[in-house]
């Protein structure tokens, strides 16, 4: 646990974009702090202040916002179970946003040739706010900080989860909230 919070400490958000026409809406409204940009990708960064608004959304979509590393063995294994969720439920409003916790000095290095050798096509962002004791508890006052996690986020609606997931129990979970 504490390597974890050492590690957290240094947490940048930065949402990542491709060079397409996909569209990130509720990301896009927030102003990155700055722009990464390597290869053909771009990742904007933000502080948590700036993220914070996804976790109290008003519009008709579903939000699977996933905190995520690419260090992190459970979460590299999910990783396709989102992807696959984002494309076969793009179509009932729901959003898939992966929140990468790798260290801000790895974005060039790291991040960005893991997102473009996986094909991730979902929104990418990295969290830059090193003050993980303030923000952990404002996504979930469960969260011990440990990775993967997932928050699922609706108007009427929200849960958190702590866990892996399989693609069966992630499908099984965002049906609550697209049935309701």
């Amino acid at each position: 646990m504490k390597a974890f919070v050492a590690i957290v400490s240094l947490i940048v958000l930065v949402g990542c974009k491709k060079h397409t026409d996909t569209t990130f809406n509720i990301v896009e409204e927030v102003a990155p702090l700055r722009i990464e940009t390597f290869s053909n990708t771009e990742v904007p960064v933000y502080n948590f202040d700036g993220f914070e608004k996804l976790l109290s959304v008003s519009d008709d979509k579903t939000y699977i916002i996933n905190f995520w590393a690419t260090w992190c063995k459970p979460c590299v294994e999910e990783l396709p179970h989102f992807e696959t969720i984002a494309k076969q439920y793009k179509s009932k409003d729901v959003e898939v946003i992966l929140v990468s916790l790798d260290f801000p000095n790895k974005v060039e290095s790291a991040l960005i040739p893991f997102i473009e050798k996986h094909n991730l096509e979902s929104t990418v962002v990295l969290l830059d706010d090193p003050k993980q004791n303030t923000w952990i508890p404002k996504v979930d006052e469960s969260w011990s900080g440990a990775i993967p996690a997932t928050v699922i986020i609706s108007k009427n609606k929200r849960s958190f989860y702590e866990k892996s997931f399989t693609f069966i129990e992630l499908e099984k979970e965002l049906k609550a909230f697209i049935t309701n």
